[in-house]
């Protein structure tokens, strides 16, 4: 399946709160940071009171034939302490991928897929998949992902010791052809009950992809709307999607030169920030100001 469709959307996920302004590594905000869809390993997070989480449960609806395959792509981030830099207590992303192509649909509705999967020598991941043929023809997909990493500490480890073996910003991309999935916000009238038993963890599955295609399901751990979007008028990811890109922009703009300075010897990415920032024209800011996407008639009966 080619997902490239769904990229930017996908990758604007995996980054969400990543680094926040004012981007730099000493800010409370980013020394202390929360991350959506985090997976702890199992060991560490059932022995926390609240218990945290672990895995994440992905099921959705799919209409298809008898030769339709699966594609899933399991993506998140693993967070590293910068050697060069451990004053800043800052902690770099590393991309995590682990995917799984034309997995046949009639072989996993007769015998159900459980995997164990190592990304390079510390982190483990369960992950299984099955479907359930419904009554009223559609097929149910259910895919389970676990953090199994092995802690030295075990249960009594810290949040410190575990965080580098969690997953972060934990997301599923799935494709099917020959296929096609079902909307969870609007399955019509023949889907509509068995769309309400669908239980899911952690995310929340959403069309993605060219309107009305419905070969992707994106399953975030965001609340979604089907075929979400990336603006074209952004110019590049400032990590907060609670945030107008053109406010982001002048905040930077108006930073201190020793602000400046931290953003540039901080997190490359906070660097890119900088750089594209200071780089955009006129015409780049006034596209931020804002667009209108459409126009409705709002007239009509009281």
């Amino acid at each position: 399946m080619n997902f490239a469709a769904v990229e930017k959307i996908a990758a604007a996920i995996l980054y969400e709160g990543y680094i926040l302004y004012p981007y730099r590594p000493t800010a409370i905000k980013n020394r202390q940071r929360w991350n959506f869809g985090t997976l702890y390993p199992r060991v560490y997070a059932q022995a926390q009171r609240p218990e945290e989480p672990y895995r994440l449960v992905a099921e959705c609806l799919v209409t298809a034939d008898a030769e339709a395959t699966l594609d899933v792509r399991l993506r998140f981030l693993q967070l590293l302490r910068r050697p060069n830099a451990p004053a800043l207590a800052w902690d770099e992303a590393v991309e995590r991928t682990s995917e799984h192509t034309n997995l046949l649909l009639t072989d996993l509705i007769t015998s159900p897929l459980s995997l164990q999967l190592r990304m390079d020598a510390d982190l483990q991941i369960d992950l299984s998949t099955r479907v359930q043929v419904l009554e009223n023809g559609a097929a149910k997909l259910r895919i389970e992902v676990q953090n199994a990493s092995h802690l030295p500490s075990g249960a009594g480890a810290t949040r410190e010791e575990a965080l580098p073996l969690s997953f972060v910003s934990a997301h599923l991309l799935l494709g099917i052809a020959q296929g096609q999935f079902v909307s969870l916000l609007d399955p019509g009238e023949t889907y509509r009950e068995s769309a309400a038993a669908c239980s899911n963890l952690g995310v929340f599955p959403v069309l993605a992809g060219e309107e009305p295609e419905r070969s992707i399901m994106l399953c975030s751990p965001i609340i979604l709307y089907d075929y979400p979007k990336i603006a074209p008028e952004s110019e590049g990811d400032f990590f907060d999607g609670t945030e107008m890109d053109e406010m982001l922009t002048l905040r930077v703009l108006t930073l201190t030169d020793a602000e400046k300075q931290e953003m540039q010897n901080g997190d490359p990415r906070a660097r890119r920030i900088l750089e594209r920032t200071e780089a955009l024209t006129s015409d780049a800011l006034l596209k931020a100001h804002g667009v209108i996407r459409a126009l409705r008639d709002i007239r009509g009966d009281a």
